[in-house]
């Protein structure tokens, strides 16, 4: 076992620049020039946090055109950064709004809201530091939690509080790439009445996890598990390439599921841990949602 984790640990050194690849300066331009362009009405907006940390954070909220003109309630997204993001990175790196206006505009995915929060863990406001982006191996090492043990009190109540949504199960969807997707599986087991969709994008399955009271929310996902699939999701979709380093673990984790009879699908790319990837997965994922 533990020669298994020191090999899984030097993968992770050895791929940490693949891992997200974003320069907090280069998001920082990219939305103030003026060259971002888009049909809907882009917001970035600050949540309280409720945990050890940051007092807050900041969060991209994407809103469909004719949002402000009309009274219509709308399903949200929540989609979540890997390890070297922050709440711009889909934006900068994963080219998410043409990808969202793409779609929207065919009639080939239902408009919604799409939230982008950032979910990496900081220390105080000093470390948070303007949402700066933290290194590959901060990101695996450091989490202890609390961004999802706070995450459905934090981010899901602030904009359900904000925004006209669909405030049930069938209206919200939550999805993530690498260290977002292992956020997304343990948020997800753990409130399994709130997200009736969950996308794993090249899903990190174990976590490094400093220990902390808030790391008890990694504990247990079998019985939380079983909870949520007593009722189970109408989707659970894990999608990984081929090359990808955690690929070995998906295929455990996949099998599990299958095990246990817990109804997912799993989508093999080409490729491995890396933006052309997760953009694909996204665009088809958003397909199939509400």
């Amino acid at each position: 076992m533990l020669k298994l984790r020191q090999i899984f640990v030097f993968a992770l050194v050895a791929f940490s620049v693949s891992c997200s690849q974003v320069r907090h300066a280069a998001q920082q331009s990219y939305l103030s020039n003026g060259e971002l362009k888009c049909n809907g009405i882009l917001e970035q907006r600050a949540y309280t946090c409720s945990v050890e940390g940051p007092s807050s954070r900041k969060m991209n909220v994407y809103l469909p055109a004719e949002y402000y003109q009309t009274t219509e309630h709308y399903p949200v997204l929540y989609l979540l950064h890997g390890a070297r993001g922050n709440e711009q990175s889909w934006i900068v790196k994963g080219d998410l709004l043409r990808i969202v206006d793409s779609l929207t505009e065919r009639g080939l995915m239902r408009k919604c809201i799409v939230v982008l929060p950032n979910t990496n863990q900081y220390k105080d406001d000093k470390d948070f530091g303007n949402s700066r982006t933290k290194g590959a191996l901060e990101s695996f090492f450091e989490n202890n939690g609390a961004v999802e043990h706070s995450f459905v009190a934090d981010v899901v109540a602030d904009v359900e509080s904000r925004y006209r949504t669909i405030p049930q199960k069938s209206g919200r969807a939550i999805a993530g790439l690498s260290i977002g997707a292992l956020q997304a599986i343990h948020i997800s087991a753990s409130h399994p009445d709130m997200f009736d969709y969950i996308g794993l994008f090249s899903p990190m399955v174990h976590p490094f996890a400093q220990h902390s009271h808030y790391s008890s929310i990694y504990r247990d996902l079998k019985k939380r598990q079983q909870i949520q699939f007593a009722t189970p999701p109408k989707l659970y979709w894990v999608m990984i390439g081929k090359r990808d380093f955690f690929y070995p673990r998906m295929n455990c984790y996949c099998g599990y599921l299958d095990r246990q009879g817990y109804r997912h699908d799993y989508y093999i790319s080409p490729g491995g841990h890396q933006w052309s990837n997760w953009k694909l997965y996204c665009n088809i994922f958003m397909q199939r949602l509400f």
